[in-house]
């Protein structure tokens, strides 16, 4: 409705103006491509796409997702160019979903892909440009989580699990169904006493640098690197002045196959729902034929609309009291 476009339009103009102020220049992807293109960034997790066949038989497919049309486009059209590359963009990405599960088929995203940069300083310049970004939409109060998103995949490795009933538990995991994680764990027969608690242990560590420190008691080759990699990347937040915006989360995984290392969920305490998400794919860009290391996120725009009016609203009810 007229209103809420205008409310929309101005929260747009305010994150591209977020965006820009760190060097991010827009760019835009085509809504179809072409499916053998998409599928090179294809991995387990992606998102169910909309296909269908041009008049010449091609496959074709609508985005479900705004970062692996990013990756081909920064790897074909700055071929030539000297890395990092900052972007950003605001557009629709549709998923062949049951919306009845609260997962909507078309939704708009807007975010920022850093090409080029190493962990951990690019994985902190992502952080503080989404710092940015919520302050820019007045949502100071969201919590950025930060995780690992090789360290349950790691962890199981070292432990002897694999095939399905691996993919089962990191689906779990990433639906953060910890019930049905408890209840998959407890049925692995094979496992010692000592690695199942760890496995149960991780996804309730959550807080600050203290969180680090007891996952170092747990042990394992899978914990002590995901750690280290998240103490570099704490400490560079800090020394950002950004380290209180962040709460690390071990047991965080995203639904999305390609990342690789530091992952990012947004939450906001007035909204129930994830408002946002990224992290670290520094594997997915050698597919389209340049390897570089890269991070970026992406804030559902509707959910960030709605968190805003709950934000709104509250504040209303505090001056009044």
């Amino acid at each position: 409705m007229p209103a809420e476009m205008r409310e929309l339009r101005r929260l747009q103009r305010d994150l591209a103006g977020a965006f820009e102020r760190f060097g991010y220049g827009e760019v835009a992807t085509p809504t179809i491509e072409y499916h053998d293109v998409l599928a090179r960034g294809d991995v387990r997790g992606a998102p169910a796409a909309y296909r269908f066949f041009d008049e010449r038989g091609e496959l074709l497919a609508m985005r479900s997702d705004m970062t692996i049309p990013i990756a081909r486009l920064v790897a074909t059209r700055f071929a030539g160019g000297e890395p990092p590359f900052r972007v950003f963009y605001i557009g629709n990405a549709y998923r062949a979903v049951r919306p009845q599960r609260g997962q909507m088929r078309e939704f708009m995203q807007a975010g920022v892909e850093l090409i080029g940069a190493d962990a951990p300083q690019g994985t902190a310049e992502v952080i503080e440009v989404l710092v940015a970004a919520l302050d820019a939409a007045g949502l100071s109060r969201a919590v950025i989580g930060l995780g690992d998103a090789d360290l349950y995949r790691q962890l199981l490795a070292e432990v002897g699990v694999d095939g399905e009933v691996r993919d089962e538990i990191l689906d779990r995991l990433a639906d953060h169904d910890l019930v049905g994680l408890q209840q998959a764990v407890a049925e692995l027969g094979s496992i010692a006493d000592s690695d199942r608690d760890t496995l149960l242990r991780l996804p309730t560590l959550r807080g600050g640098s203290e969180v680090l420190e007891a996952a170092g008691q747990l042990g394992g080759g899978a914990v002590e690197r995901a750690a280290s990699r998240l103490q570099a990347t704490f400490e560079e937040l800090a020394a950002r002045g950004i380290a209180d915006r962040v709460q690390l989360d071990l047991g965080l995984l995203r639904d999305l196959g390609y990342y690789t290392g530091a992952i990012l969920e947004v939450y906001d305490p007035a909204l129930g729902h994830v408002l946002g998400g990224g992290g670290r794919y520094d594997e997915l860009m050698g597919r389209f034929g340049r390897a570089l290391p890269a991070a970026g996120f992406a804030l559902y725009l509707e959910r960030v609309h709605v968190a805003q009016a709950e934000e709104e609203r509250g504040t209303e009810q505090e001056e009044r009291r």
